[in-house]
């Protein structure tokens, strides 16, 4: 532990980040609702849902509510995808121009088939001239404004078509404030383990910026270990707060050097569970941000002794009347069960990833893919 707390502040461009923690950009996920519960548990960086730049651009009305961030939230932090460098400079500068957000993170880590069959994502690394030109858009757009441009990415496309370390070369020569890197490939998916020794040589490669690592950081301790083994700046949490907000609680004790606390009762969860209720009803109405809960229920229960009748009520609930009725059924005095431990969120398997045709026969191509940002769903 003590190496790990001998480092010095993560900065990223002019914030201090502190514990050195940055909450991961999740579809559906991380809106303003989870990050306020999320920053009621300990400082860091809260990333909001990923944006499609062009989206942001043509100012889509989902897109726009999206951004929302809360009043004392800061630094405000907008994680954009593209794969246009004109459109990405476009977008870095309407968010300087309007004020939009404090820092801008750079996905090129989404492994999803609608987006690499396009070109986007994780397939966009491996167009060396094309991802350094995206890159040097944003940072030129932000720069002036002092907004810093961070960049995220994976191992690369698969195991024969590796990227990350010349990613991280060319984030790097192209301004960027730090980079971070999700431990696999773009064909495991979320499946396997993350190769943390990726990490370790990202962190050898890139020397004048941060390098934050993500990957398996399902408690502090793994936050802890992950420091130690791969001398990265700071990491990236994702499914391990899922139905857990409280991690924030724990990584901000485990990198002060303090105990880390013990798993909340039932009693506990059941007030987090409320209060993110209360969030969803007061950012989207009681209606739909209820109907939202419904997927966070799994997670929230995970391990406790929850009979199947009353869980499938919890992931049907419809208001915070109907909610209370429920929580009123639990038995507060439960102490957290081992069995919430270790990993949680989507898995899957891993797969061949999909690319636009003739994708791979030429790394050094400029040519923008075509219909990579048609959706207007924020990614």
């Amino acid at each position: 532990m003590t190496a790990t707390l001998s480092k010095p502040a993560l900065k990223i461009g002019p914030y201090e980040v502190d514990p050195p923690v940055v909450l991961a950009p999740m579809a559906g996920i991380t809106n303003v609702a989870f990050r306020r519960l999320c920053r009621e548990y300990g400082a860091g960086l809260y990333v909001c849902e990923m944006i499609t730049s062009r989206a942001l651009v043509e100012r889509h009305p989902t897109t726009m509510q999206m951004i929302t961030f809360d009043p004392d939230e800061h630094p405000r932090s907008m994680q954009l995808y593209g794969v246009d460098p004109a459109t990405m400079g476009q977008a870095a500068r309407m968010i300087v121009d309007e004020g939009l957000a404090d820092h801008i993170d750079m996905n090129f880590g989404c492994p999803v088939p609608k987006v690499t069959r396009k070109g986007g994502g994780s397939a966009l690394p491996y167009k060396r001239r094309l991802f350094g030109e995206i890159v040097r858009a944003a940072v030129r757009a932000a720069e002036p404004a002092g907004v810093p441009v961070t960049v995220k990415f994976r191992i690369g496309i698969d195991d024969e078509h590796i990227t990350y370390l010349d990613a991280g070369r060319i984030a790097e020569d192209n301004g960027a404030a730090a980079v971070a890197l999700h431990g696999r490939t773009a064909a495991q998916r979320y499946s396997g383990q993350a190769d943390w020794t990726a990490i370790t040589r990202l962190k050898e490669t890139v020397r004048s910026i941060p390098v934050l690592g993500n990957g398996d950081i399902f408690s502090a301790q793994d936050a802890l270990r992950m420091v130690a083994e791969t001398g990265c700046d700071g990491v990236v949490v994702g499914r391990g707060c899922l139905g857990r907000p409280w991690l924030f609680r724990d990584l901000q004790a485990a990198f002060a050097g303090e105990p880390i606390p013990e798993g909340p009762s039932l009693g506990e969860v059941t007030r987090v569970l409320r209060r993110h209720a209360e969030l969803l009803a007061d950012h989207m109405g009681e209606q739909k941000g209820l109907r939202d809960l419904r997927k966070h229920m799994a997670q929230y229960l995970r391990g406790f002794p929850v009979g199947s009748d009353l869980r499938h009520r919890f992931g049907l609930v419809s208001s915070l009347a109907e909610l209370d009725d429920l929580l009123a059924d639990l038995d507060p005095d439960v102490p957290f069960p081992s069995d919430a431990e270790g990993p949680r969120g989507r898995q899957g398997s891993a797969g061949k990833v999909v690319l636009p045709e003739g994708w791979l026969d030429d790394p050094d191509e400029l040519c923008v893919p075509t219909e990579a940002e048609i959706d207007h769903n924020g990614g």
